[in-house]
């Protein structure tokens, strides 16, 4: 038996003795644990997945073990996912601090940064928000204006960032501030890291049009952040902010940003307009649910190809931007497919008298329109590829 079969033999037999069987089952939106120093626990088998995940290192697989990691290196890693969609594993943990912040203080961070911040989050111990748009820089991100002033041994933080998704309920936040306003714009900002209890920090949900808050305003005033806790050099954190968006836009587009409340959109399309001769009887709605599944399946394909050319150690980081263009128009174009097809069930916001699989589908149509605007705009991506990636220029 290969190392890799012994791996596999010995993870399947841990997953097994380990994952209770309410953690096999499609896991509801309110049921996610994102952890946190007020974490919430939907059930006792819920905290014992993501303490049992953690105590392996495998809620962050492949960092290392100094830092509380699993160790893993790429191959065994694939087994490890291969065989919790085996079992139909929940995540055990859902964490910004794992997909973004923890991979960028393991390049950017120093020893004791590293140790202060990664073992909490694989532990779930600390839920992090990100601290990147400003009123007047969103997609323009290097023209922020929140300042960080030197006073001593601190920095004192001004301004306000918008969108901050979950700052509401976020213990640490990774902050782009303005150390130099003199020189040009992407060579004065740096990155601090600090608690969102440090007096001087202000948090406003933002109501969306699918009902749900998940953005926030966060206002600082005179927030005072030790200089120990800047990520990376002081006016270099562009260099650390380009890292985040590659991790953010690559992590937004393996999720598929997750539309549909579970519905299946063929089984719905069946329901709505029944068969004829054993074929969708709409033949125009039957055409576009053929192209949205050869859209999904060139999706996967392409993902797969950039997983394949990462491992054989190619550069892939323009991927990021390709990705995340294709995964808004595909998660929009489901969404509004879906809410199309389930006809009068799809037009309910609340009540007894629709499903809430149909009232959620309503309200992921809705969410998803912003698909296109979050993690970088969608001009902004296709920009990033034809300079980028095709080579292309401005001509005057």
């Amino acid at each position: 038996m290969t190392d890799i079969e012994t791996f596999r033999t010995e993870t399947r037999s841990w997953l097994e003795a380990h994952c209770p069987p309410s953690m096999r089952t499609p896991m509801a939106e309110s049921e996610a644990v994102w952890g946190g120093r007020n974490a919430h626990f939907p059930s006792p088998d819920s905290k014992f997945w993501l303490e049992a995940m953690a105590s392996k290192g495998w809620t962050a697989p492949m960092w290392p073990k100094a830092y509380g990691g699993g160790g893993l290196d790429g191959e065994q890693n694939r087994v490890l996912q291969e065989e919790l969609a085996r079992i139909k594993a929940r995540p055990a943990l859902m964490s910004f601090g794992i997909w973004m912040f923890g991979p960028v203080i393991l390049e950017f961070g120093t020893e004791e940064q590293k140790q202060a911040y990664l073992p909490d989050m694989v532990h779930g111990r600390s839920w992090w928000c990100q601290g990147y748009s400003e009123p007047g820089a969103g997609s323009d991100l290097a023209g922020l204006q929140t300042k960080a002033i030197s006073d001593g041994d601190h920095y004192i933080v001004e301004g306000q960032k918008i969108w901050t998704s979950y700052a509401h309920y976020a213990d640490m936040m990774l902050c782009l501030v303005r150390t130099d306003p003199r020189v040009p714009k992407h060579e004065g900002i740096s990155v601090l890291l600090f608690d969102m209890k440090t007096p001087g920090i202000d948090v406003r949900p933002i109501k969306l049009i699918s009902g749900l808050s998940p953005f926030c305003e966060t206002f600082l005033n005179g927030v005072r952040v030790p200089k120990t806790q800047m990520l990376g050099p002081k006016n270099k954190g562009w260099d650390v902010a380009k890292r985040i968006l590659q991790y953010e836009r690559t992590n937004i587009s393996a999720s598929g940003f997750g539309g549909g409340a579970g519905l299946d959109l063929v089984e719905a399309a069946k329901e709505s307009f029944g068969l004829d001769n054993g074929t969708l009887a709409n033949k125009d709605l039957r055409s576009r649910i053929t192209k949205q599944r050869m859209y999904e399946r060139a999706f996967h394909l392409t993902m797969r190809r950039a997983q394949e050319e990462a491992k054989a150690g190619s550069e892939v980081s323009h991927y990021a931007s390709v990705l995340k263009i294709a995964a808004a128009k595909l998660n929009q174009d489901k969404t509004e497919l879906l809410v199309e097809t389930l006809g009068m069930d799809g037009l309910g916001w609340a009540g007894d008298a629709y499903r809430p699989e149909a009232l959620k589908a309503t309200r992921d149509w809705l969410r998803a329109k912003g698909n296109s605007i979050e993690g970088g705009t969608s001009e902004v991506n296709l920009n990033i590829v034809a300079k980028r990636v095709l080579g292309l220029h401005d001509h005057q």
